[in-house]
């Protein structure tokens, strides 16, 4: 069973710059996506970024390219999302997944958000 915590949320204002960690317990056979969702309030899951552990593959949503960066610490077992230049719209509670078919890394901005295990999620605030 693969568990998820998450951590590193908070607030900040618009500018600025937030870490999340996502701690990975337990695994699947093989290779394994790990991703961030971002869901507003009110609003659906939205893929931000994925990584694949067969050699670190990433993909990004439009609005995560050039701002946030997924990296994956194989001796922690983390994976984390590097958030710069945040915006207000960037606000709400950020979710980590893991899954153990590659097509959920390559489509993960596309819904729907079908992964096989979820974390609780972290709140960001992003003031204006």
């Amino acid at each position: 069973q693969v568990k998820l915590v998450e951590s590193g949320g908070g607030s900040v204002q618009a500018g600025g710059t937030l870490s999340l960690s996502c701690t990975i317990s337990g695994s699947w056979s093989g290779h394994t996506c790990v991703a961030w969702f971002h869901q507003a309030l009110g609003k659906d899951r939205e893929g931000v970024a994925g990584i694949w552990s067969g050699g670190g593959l990433t993909f990004y949503s439009d609005s995560a390219k050039g701002r946030f960066t997924i990296v994956r610490d194989n001796d922690k077992n983390t994976v984390s999302l590097q958030m710069n230049d945040l915006k207000p719209e960037d606000t709400g509670m950020y979710y980590c997944a893991a899954d153990p078919r590659l097509q959920r890394c390559v489509t993960v901005a596309d819904p729907p958000a079908d992964f096989g295990a979820w974390g609780q999620g972290t709140q960001v605030t992003v003031s204006s």
